[in-house]
């Protein structure tokens, strides 16, 4: 009998078994848990535009965007985003992978709570769908064309907002530019801004400082030009934020 014993306590393991979930159903755990991490992406992205959400769902990794429907993230039903994303487990015994492939909805609307867990729906027949390259926004004046237009002041004067305004008005700008000015003691700040045309992404400026005997151009980190950062208002041209650390 006490060699029994243990045979008969390792069936009883396997028997208990049946209630432990699949490789398969962990695999789809896996997936589900991947798509939700894609619905917070899309609830945080800014994005209003059906397309544009979808769009942005198939730059992230391992989605595949299935349909999309709704017309805006505003109205009542929201945007829905079907996304089709693998899973992968390994078996308790043998340890072989076990690969899923199951399709969520991402629904984006004001009264989605973050970590929304998506309901899995059935997978539509079509392919994919795909996407081109975002609309570019205007492009920024290079330094050479700013130090060229603004002009210098001598060292013991005094930077002119008024004069630097009209400066920047006459290189004729694209209307999208957001110029920013601002005079501290005898410098002036100026910040040329373009929001980004897919989302709350960083944003696109150049900041001037045009101070007695000194003019200078630079672009701010990407972390200072996240928005709510600051670092493309035109106080940033003059007194520039500590670098990110």
């Amino acid at each position: 009998m006490r060699r029994i014993m243990p045979v008969v306590a390792v069936l009883g393991f396997v028997a208990g078994c049946g209630a432990m979930p699949s490789a398969e159903d962990r695999a789809t755990l896996s997936a589900r848990e991947q798509a939700r991490r894609m619905g917070n992406v899309l609830r945080g992205s800014g994005l209003d535009d059906p397309q544009d959400l979808a769009h942005r769902a198939s730059e992230l990794d391992g989605a595949q965007v299935m349909k999309v429907s709704g017309t805006s993230v505003r109205e009542r039903d929201g945007v829905r985003v079907v996304v089709r994303v693998k899973g992968t487990s390994t078996e308790s015994f043998g340890g072989n992978e076990v690969t899923v492939e199951r399709c969520f909805e991402l629904r984006v609307h004001g009264d989605t709570p973050f970590d929304a867990v998506p309901p899995r729906v059935d997978c539509p027949a079509t392919a994919p769908l795909t996407f081109g390259p975002w609309p570019k926004g205007p492009e920024l004046p290079s330094e050479k064309r700013l130090l060229k237009a603004i002009p210098a002041v001598p060292a013991g004067g005094r930077a002119d907002e008024n004069e630097i305004r009209r400066a920047v008005g006459r290189m004729r700008l694209d209307p999208a530019i957001e110029a920013g000015y601002l005079t501290k003691d005898d410098t002036v700040g100026v910040s040329l801004t373009v929001r980004p045309v897919h989302g709350n992404g960083p944003l696109d400026c150049v900041l001037i400082s045009v101070a007695p005997g000194r003019t200078s151009v630079f672009v701010p980190s990407t972390i200072q030009r996240m928005p709510g950062e600051g670092g493309c208002g035109p106080g940033n041209a003059i007194d520039p934020l500590p670098p990110p650390h």
